[in-house]
């Protein structure tokens, strides 16, 4: 604004919309653009049917027709060109405004985390995390001083408790063989003959058939 503007109270400068304001009037564009993509392919189809239909009937018609829906189908180019054009522009609109809100995010969660760290001192932090090291020395020193028991010391020789372990398991051996019934000597032979044993005939019984066949082969 020039200087005579300022003295005479020239206009103020507008702002400019947001980044939410714009990205909200391109797809309202968007949208009016794709209405207008539909209406001009219904009229194409409507031209071309009036053109076959009046194909052999009235040519003048069916030319009037089909130059109605060259130009809309060149309408309906621009519109598609138009379209991209507005679809990459909100699609980038979008993706700064997406940046713009990470960085204001990140910029904030800084600045807490500074306020937060402002009171506190490194040195002081070192200082506290060594005092609760030594507490945990001096408690776990308590612990150990109270478990242990003054009145009954744990002077036990382990040597001598390994033998009267081995003593232990020697009596449990031999009450376990004393237990087994083992013979000291072997069963008698029994004086009599056992009943139903069958008699071996003797030479002076032979039977005499057996003797007259050997006197034959004599």
């Amino acid at each position: 604004m020039s200087f005579l503007g300022k003295l005479f109270g020239g206009k103020k400068e507008e702002k400019g919309p947001t980044t939410h304001e714009a990205i909200q009037k391109l797809r309202e564009t968007e949208e009016l653009l794709i209405k207008k993509q539909e209406f001009l392919e219904r009229k194409i189809e409507l031209e071309i049917q009036t053109a076959r239909k009046n194909g052999t009937k009235n040519k003048r018609a069916a030319i009037a027709a089909l130059k109605r829906k060259k130009r809309y189908e060149k309408q309906l180019n621009q519109i598609d060109g138009t379209l991209t054009q507005i679809e990459a522009q909100r699609e980038a609109l979008e993706g700064a405004n997406t940046n713009a809100q990470v960085l204001n995010t990140m910029k904030e969660a800084a600045n807490a985390m500074k306020l937060a760290h402002k009171d506190i001192d490194v040195d002081k932090v070192h200082d506290i995390m060594d005092d609760i090291a030594e507490q945990h020395d001096i408690s776990r020193e308590i612990t150990d001083a109270i478990s242990n028991n003054v009145a009954f010391p744990n002077d036990v020789d382990e040597d001598e408790l390994e033998k009267e372990l081995e003593e232990l398991e020697q009596e449990e051996l031999d009450k376990e063989m004393i237990g087994i019934n083992v013979p000291h000597s072997l069963p008698d032979v029994p004086a009599t003959e056992p009943v139903g044993a069958k008699a071996k005939p003797s030479k002076d019984h032979e039977d005499p058939e057996l003797e007259l066949l050997k006197s034959w082969a004599t």
